[in-house]
């Protein structure tokens, strides 16, 4: 369980990570060149759908650890009859 909150908190960190790149781009870029600060872009109205968003990659980030973690992405599928079938039926002859 663990390991899989720390998947979580990875996922986090690497989205934390992102933006502060695309923002580090804009202060670099974006910003020395044109002065536009997107004072009139009205991102406040997407304020409420923050704590949405952090939980929602970090419960994402969980599950896909505990998947990872528990194995189950490593385990082998079942084979279908039909391949083991023929494999059998070629080795009669």
């Amino acid at each position: 369980m663990f390991e899989s909150l720390s998947a979580g908190v990875i996922a986090v960190a690497v989205g934390l990570a992102a933006v502060m790149t695309v923002v580090g781009l804009y202060l670099v870029i974006v910003w020395p060149l044109t002065f536009w600060d997107l004072a009139n872009l009205g991102l406040e109205k997407y304020g409420e759908w923050t704590d949405t968003v952090l939980w929602s990659v970090f419960a994402g980030g969980s599950v896909a650890g505990y998947w990872c973690f528990s194995g189950a992405a490593f385990k082998s599928r079942p084979k279908s009859k039909a391949a083991t079938q023929m494999r059998t039926s070629k080795a009669r002859r």
